[in-house]
């Protein structure tokens, strides 16, 4: 006796529901739900004070985006190693303190020059800092918490050194550049959103990001296969360092002066930024994207809890409570596949 399939049934069942299996898997994504809640809390926060929403104070968080962001995008690349760098944060003070004393010996000197002057200096104190990281990991035998945890107490302590707590190189001028040109940006806000476009590409589509990837993945299979570990680790705190140095540079502008303080605390909200946007802290997996939408989540909601009159210590309560729900749903999702 002969079995009548019905055609209808058996392609249904060979072939699942494809608008149901993509519907399933963008409800799976991090960053696509990431997104989703940043925009809620955007809508509620303009809904009870609607000057949230208004370009001026959306110019201000772009800002304040701009400050946060590239110090993301290097631990974003320092996680995926398997590494983490906490001197970012002091590393964005000694920067700008150092860069403005070189500006303030140039200050006879058109703005321009004095401007490119301490940007270049800027970068290379960061670039010296990831050196200094790297030489402890390897040469000193560190792991990478104990060796930036050094860095970061180095240059905090330098920057009081250098100032004596107090801000210098006062430059008026360099406030003016962080004043909107275009719309809601301003140049060296565009500059760091295009640092950012361009660093995404280059972790997620060149060799330069597999590499770093396989590192945190697992360093002796990367080693096998003829990737140089020590220097894709070094080339990784370098860029991170110089990221740094960078946003030291913006910092220094948006105060007019280098203050040896002004990168306390960032070290932390960066990785926390990095952790949000679903990247592993043991290494190989992150995601640029998911890093810049944190970076402006964690924005909106500090400015946001300012305009409904809540006390800026409550920041890092809430900062926490990101922190915490992001790494319980990386869990339940690590133990539901298991399970499966």
């Amino acid at each position: 006796m002969s079995i009548i399939v019905d055609p209808v049934q058996e392609s249904s069942f060979e072939k699942p529901d494809r608008s149901q299996l993509w519907y399933r898997r963008l409800l799976a994504n991090q960053q696509f739900l990431l997104l989703l809640v940043t925009i809620a809390i955007f809508v509620f926060f303009a809904f009870n004070r609607h000057v949230f929403a208004s370009a001026g104070e959306f110019g201000n968080n772009v800002t304040n985006f701009c400050t946060l962001v590239l110090l993301g995008v290097g631990e974003t690349y320092v996680i995926a190693t398997g590494g983490i760098d906490l001197s970012v944060g002091s590393t964005v003070s000694l920067s700008g303190v150092v860069g403005a004393i070189a500006m303030e010996h140039l200050a006879m000197h058109s703005e321009l020059l004095v401007l490119s002057v301490g940007t270049v200096v800027c970068i290379g104190i960061g670039i010296l800092v990831g050196v200094v990281n790297s030489a402890l990991i390897h040469y000193a035998r560190l792991v990478p918490f104990v060796a930036t945890l050094v860095t970061w107490g180095a240059g905090a302590g330098m920057c009081l050194v250098l100032t004596g707590g107090a801000p210098i190189g006062q430059n008026s001028g360099a406030i003016a550049l962080t004043v909107p040109k275009i719309w809601i940006f301003s140049y060296p806000a565009l500059i760091i959103i295009a640092i950012t476009f361009v660093a995404g590409l280059f972790l997620h589509l060149s060799r330069f990001g597999r590499f770093t990837f396989a590192v945190g993945s697992n360093a002796f299979a990367a080693r096998a296969v003829g990737i140089n570990v020590k220097r894709q680790v070094t080339s990784v705190y370098v860029l991170s360092g110089a990221l740094a140095g960078i946003t030291g540079m913006f910092v220094y502008m948006r105060l007019g002066s280098g203050a040896p303080t002004a990168g306390t605390g960032q070290e932390l909200i960066a990785i926390a930024a990095v952790v949000i946007g679903g990247a592993r802290l043991t290494g190989g997996s992150a995601r640029l994207s998911g890093t810049v939408i944190a970076a402006w989540m964690i924005t909106i909601v500090s400015s946001g809890l300012i305009f409904m009159n809540v006390s800026p210590n409550y920041n890092q309560v809430a900062v926490a409570l990101l922190i915490a729900t992001a790494a319980t749903a990386q869990a339940l999702r690590k133990s539901a596949r298991q399970s499966s």
